[in-house]
């Protein structure tokens, strides 16, 4: 008998969005982050979206609610990070997702070589592309504790194109 191996579905994660910010660290400095999470508008509902992320990130063994990755020392590591032309580019198994940071963001990404992803199974559908999403609605969502033990935390390092 075969089996087919499972896979995770670009369908059934819903609106996948990923949302850029920076903010200051324990060290002092400023920190470039990037917080991943769906809508929850799968067709199945919230629940298909919930496990369809987490089926993602067990996949490319990013523990959910466990240690932090350090994608720096993990060079195979199934996630990545381009930044170019003003843009990040985030990886995550099939999947690609694009924002545009602010300045800010920027500068940081490229004085420390990389940034801290928090890919979240939490739904948020009240931030929507193109919708306002204010400081305090981002750090109560980011900040929550269900947001962060429902999610992998990674460090990535922030690459570049080769000129």
């Amino acid at each position: 008998m075969t089996s087919t191996p499972s896979a995770t579905r670009a369908a059934d994660l819903g609106t996948l969005v990923v949302v850029p910010w920076s903010g200051e660290a324990p060290d002092g400095g400023d920190m470039p982050y990037l917080l991943a999470y769906s809508l929850g508008d799968a067709a199945d509902g919230p629940e298909a979206s919930t496990a369809a992320i987490e089926h993602l990130l067990t996949e490319n063994k990013l523990p959910v609610g466990g240690d932090l990755v350090d994608g720096m020392a993990k060079p195979s590591l199934a996630a990545g990070l381009l930044v170019e032309s003003g843009a990040a580019v985030l990886t995550l198994g099939g999947l690609t997702a694009q924002c545009v940071p602010p300045a800010e963001w920027l500068a940081a990404a490229e004085a420390r070589g990389y940034a801290y992803l928090v890919v979240t199974t939490r739904p948020w559908p009240e931030a929507a592309p193109g919708t306002y999403i204010g400081p305090e609605a981002l750090a109560a969502f980011a900040g929550a504790e269900e947001t962060l033990t429902a999610a992998a935390h990674v460090i990535l390092p922030a690459r570049r194109l080769r000129s």
